[in-house]
């Protein structure tokens, strides 16, 4: 029973309520970033990373710290600074091991911080009172839910790359219009689970 109950919120996540297609957090990155499939997908792991990580660490201080020292006006606050803190740690160590990547992905990298869906996924987790394995499987399934949305955006990007494509609709129009078919294809799974 509990297997099943994980597998659903890990689909849930990924497919069903993604948030990029289905709820339209984290656009900026999305747009920004799914011009190339290569910088999509290190984007897409590194925002399943920071997410998953700082869910982990915003659980803790949530059910550890804020809930009971009666602080928990100051959860979003705290998430923040966490999520900060940990894509700063990121940042460092992109900048050291990849820097062709760090190149790449530019001013998005610093983005990741106020990207709203690694905010919301740690406030959801508190919010449902999810248990640390359950925040870890909302999580993980949130950031490849993400991943699998600039992938595909990045796919259909670099393969429009070669359309002849009408002049007004060249760059962000087009991509607005494949956004709106990628959402529309997603939204056909809502009401599933």
């Amino acid at each position: 029973m509990a297997a099943a109950e994980y597998m659903t919120l890990f689909v849930g996540a990924v497919v069903i309520n993604n948030f990029v297609l289905t709820k339209f957090l984290g656009l900026c990155i999305f747009f920004g970033i799914s011009k190339s499939l290569s910088a999509s997908t290190g984007m897409g792991m590194a925002v399943t990373s920071v997410m998953t990580m700082s869910s982990v660490l915003a659980w803790v201080v949530y059910f550890f710290v804020l809930k009971p020292l009666e602080l928990t006006f100051l959860t979003t606050i705290v998430f923040v600074v966490l999520t900060a803190s940990f894509v700063q740690l990121l940042e460092l160590v992109i900048k050291k091991q990849a820097p062709t990547l760090y190149n790449m992905w530019g001013i998005y990298l610093l983005l990741i911080a106020t990207n709203c869906i690694v905010l919301a996924v740690p406030l959801l987790n508190v919010e449902n009172e999810y248990s640390l394995l359950k925040s870890i499987v909302f999580a993980i399934g949130s950031g490849l839910g993400f991943a699998l949305a600039i992938i595909l955006m990045a796919s259909l990007r670099e393969k429009l790359a070669y359309a002849d494509v009408p002049k007004p609709l060249q760059g962000i129009g087009i991509a607005f219009i494949l956004a709106g078919m990628l959402s529309l294809a997603f939204l056909g799974f809502s009401g599933m689970l």
